[in-house]
């Protein structure tokens, strides 16, 4: 019997045959192909030794949906591949790794269950493992039949998977070749279907062809298809690479995602950080031309990389939008009674300040809006500017920002940094408003007086902007670049001394003086306020310390000097760490500190203001002086030298002292008939006018009636009263003009025991803010010339005071 060839039986099989059959998940087999594929279900092994067992053929098929495990017919596809079985390999476990060769197509009639039998195969099924009656389905073209157009596609489908392999890279050099060296145009379709790297589905649509003609022009369109698609990644992958560093390829899969929502314009598909922004940003409801900037930055954040500078600027600036309070506002308390309580918890005295702030918080009230002057509170050091300021907020219900311009130079300390800077950041207006929460805060511009200006612009310029109620509406921060409204935000600024603010920052706030306190005043806010604080914040208990108000009195007038009662407050520590440290030794105790023990705490006196001596000085007059901290007195002495009509002035004086003392010296001359002078005083001696505590720079016109005084009392060898102080400015024609400081400078004599103040007539109003308590003790002589202060401050003979 002649020997029949694999090729020759495979030609000689019946159409209708009984095969073992495997279904196939994401591999699809073509005739004239060679594959590979792993086999792990137990039916699918049973039926590749089925096949090994007889005559190597199988019947693979791919199926529908890959995450079935156990399919039945209606999950695989009906065509299928019939193929011969060329090698098999038991790989991990259970499972086997099969080399199959394409034989034919072939359409599945039926599957074979258990013992069912199918007509005309003589052969049944077996539950063990999937069989089927298999129709094979014969070629229709052949090399010699193919038609010319057949023949073109065919060369089209050649060209188009030579630039599918250069572009994708899937397929080896050495398999192209070998591919374009098949002659038969069946089996070249065949194998280049299988090459390409497409869906299970659409591999299947070409096997599902009988007919060539379908086939190839269907494999043609796939080709083509692939081809746009690699031409278009490998587009979108040249446009990332120019986007990103070498060393970040950790971003490449994000960057290729931004790229194809360009291309496919769906630019509003952001990442989940912009999708927030964009939500948060509905909810401000922002002016349409505000809305739009915004989200334009963060569209142009969308499409950055992550880690870059710009990215970390926009998100910067997105946040610090999204996070102010646009609409956010405090309640604020219209209740004048309740706003008057918590500011008479706060502090003591302060009658006028808090009257004034009543009338604001009114005027407030009644024409909902704060659109008026802006508060600028001004006083020594000391005596509660900015702690009202902190009480103002708790009696308005508003939040307290407070912002120190002390040495601010720099312009964008107030309007901000532009974006264009790296570590750009908003001003400190914005910011503060940022932190509170609220868009009507109560703002505190501390230390307005001491701004400074240099080179990087002028703070009390930006300040207008933000001061003024006709402009503040619109405030722009330079970092923002849109317009904030500040209208609703209460202002409030303090000051040492008015004279050093610009003039147009000054013409748009309301100067409020807040004077220093009387001895007595300070003697109730210690016992009220400054006691109980520091017992509390020195861990002592009420029973443990106890202070007397002589023992205050006395901190007081010997170791503080100042308007205010800063330095009493830490005396008055002071007094409770030397009682706390004693409570700690001896397990406990109650001390009490009284008038006669105060040395024990504080040591000696440092300062000593009764300045009357024992008798009345000739040549040497006390006049007052107005300071930043406050009042203090002024001690003038003369003497008369043998010499040549030289005057010499020391005691560190300024331009205008001197020019008073020269003043002084003018008019004194004049008067040398009236009061016994010799005539030629100034050609035979020297003048010598010193004011003492030379380190200390004295200048100012309002020693020149105390200057005139001194001069005549040595010239007439006549005492001055001891217990009188003046000031004044004097004129060549011996005329007392005004000056200012008054309360203050009364209240430091009246510290250091004087009984007479001498005023300029013009300074009438200004006793009436003096303390009444202050006032019954003093006698004010009011001066219209020089010569009524010569009348008052000189002893004549036989009315010498004790």
């Amino acid at each position: 019997m002649p020997h029949v060839s694999d090729e020759n039986k495979d030609r000689e099989a019946p159409h209708y045959e009984v095969l073992p059959c495997i279904p196939l998940r994401g591999v699809t087999v073509f005739p004239n192909t060679v594959v590979h594929f792993d086999v792990g279900r137990e039916k699918s092994v049973r039926a590749l030794e089925r096949a090994m067992s007889s005559d190597k053929l199988l019947f693979v098929s791919t199926q529908k949906d890959d995450n079935i495990l156990i399919p039945t017919s209606d999950d695989i596809y009906e065509i299928g591949t019939i193929v011969r079985i060329k090698q098999m390999l038991k790989i991990q476990g259970d499972a086997v790794r099969v080399l199959v060769e394409g034989i034919s197509r072939g359409a599945i009639l039926e599957m074979l269950s258990a013992d069912s039998f199918f007509p005309g195969s003589g052969e049944r099924g077996n539950g063990d493992f999937f069989s089927a009656a298999i129709r094979r389905i014969p070629e229709d073209a052949t090399e010699d039949n193919i038609s010319v157009e057949d023949k073109a596609t065919v060369r089209i489908i050649m060209d188009s998977f030579m630039g599918y392999a250069a572009l994708t890279s899937h397929v080896a050099d050495e398999v192209v070749d070998k591919i374009m060296s098949v002659s038969s145009p069946v089996a070249l379709v065949d194998k280049i279907a299988n090459e390409l790297i497409v869906p299970p589905a659409k591999k299947q649509k070409i096997l599902e062809a009988v007919d060539f003609h379908l086939r190839a022009g269907i494999l043609c369109e796939i080709i083509a298809e692939e081809n746009e698609i690699a031409v278009v990644e490998k587009q979108l992958a040249h446009k990332v690479k120019e986007n990103i560093d070498k060393g970040q390829r950790e971003y490449y899969l994000r960057e290729k995602l931004k790229a194809i929502q360009s291309e496919l314009g769906t630019d509003e598909d952001v990442e989940t950080e912009s999708v927030e922004w964009l939500e948060k940003l509905d909810k401000l409801k922002l002016d349409k031309k505000t809305d739009e900037k915004i989200r334009k930055e963060i569209g142009k954040f969308a499409k950055m990389m992550p880690n870059s500078a710009e990215s970390s600027v926009i998100r910067n600036y997105v946040e610090t939008i999204l996070e102010l309070p646009w609409r956010s506002a405090s309640k604020v308390n219209g209740d004048l009674k309740k706003a008057e309580k918590i500011l008479e918890e706060d502090h003591y005295g302060m009658e006028k300040i808090k009257e004034r702030i009543l009338e604001y918080l009114a005027v407030i009230k009644l024409s909902k809006a704060i659109r008026g002057p802006i508060l600028c509170l001004v006083g020594p050091p000391g005596v509660g500017k900015t702690s009202i300021a902190k009480s103002i907020a708790r009696a308005t219900g508003r939040e307290f920002i407070r912002m120190s311009l002390g040495g601010v130079r720099d312009e964008a300390e107030i309007r901000g940094h532009r974006r264009t800077y790296i570590g750009a950041i908003p001003g400190r207006v914005i910011n503060g408003i940022k932190e509170a929460g609220k868009n009507n805060p109560l703002f505190l511009f501390d230390e307005i007086d001491k701004i400074g200006a240099d080179f990087k612009g002028d703070p009390a310029s930006a300040l207008l902007e933000v001061l003024d109620p006709e402009q503040n509406n619109t405030f722009t921060d330079h970092f923002l670049e849109i317009p904030f409204d500040l209208s609703k935000v209460m202002f409030i600024t303090t000051a040492n001394d008015v004279s050093t603010i610009p003039g147009p920052l000054r013409d748009r706030m309301e100067i409020i003086d807040v004077p220093g306190y009387t001895k007595q005043e300070k003697v109730k806010i210690a016992e009220r306020y400054l006691v109980p604080k520091e017992i509390k914040e020195n861990g002592l208990k009420k029973e443990n310390l106890k202070i007397s108000s002589k023992a205050i009195d006395d901190m007081i007038e010997y170791y503080t000097r100042e308007s205010g009662v800063r330095n009493l407050q830490r005396k008055i520590a002071g007094v409770c760490r030397k009682v706390a440290k004693k409570v700690v030794v001896e397990k406990g105790g109650k001390y009490s500190v009284t008038q006669k023990n105060l040395e024990k705490y504080l040591n000696r006196h440092i300062f000593k203001y009764d300045v009357v001596e024992g008798e009345n000085p000739v040549g040497v007059t006390t006049g007052m002086a107005w300071t930043q901290v406050g009042g203090d007195t002024l001690k003038i002495e003369t003497v008369l030298l043998s010499g040549t009509g030289k005057v010499t002035l020391t005691g560190q004086l300024g331009d205008v002292m001197k020019e008073s003392a020269t003043i002084g010296v003018s008019y004194v001359r004049s008067l040398g008939d009236k009061y016994g002078i010799p005539e030629n005083f100034y050609k035979d001696n020297d003048i010598h006018i010193h004011v003492p505590e030379g380190a200390v720079p004295k200048d100012g016109p309002s020693a020149g009636v105390t200057m005139c005084t001194a001069l005549i009392s040595t010239l007439t060898n006549t005492p001055v009263d001891r217990q009188v102080a003046m000031t004044g400015e004097v004129t060549l024609r011996g005329k007392v003009l005004p000056v200012g400081g008054i309360r203050e400078k009364v209240l430091a004599a009246h510290r250091a025991g004087i009984k007479k103040i001498l005023l300029p007539r013009e300074n009438k109003k200004d006793i009436d803010d003096i303390p009444a308590s202050v006032r019954k003790e003093l006698e004010f002589v009011l001066l219209d010339n020089v010569e009524e202060a010569l009348e008052n401050a000189l002893v004549r003979s036989g009315h010498a005071q004790n």
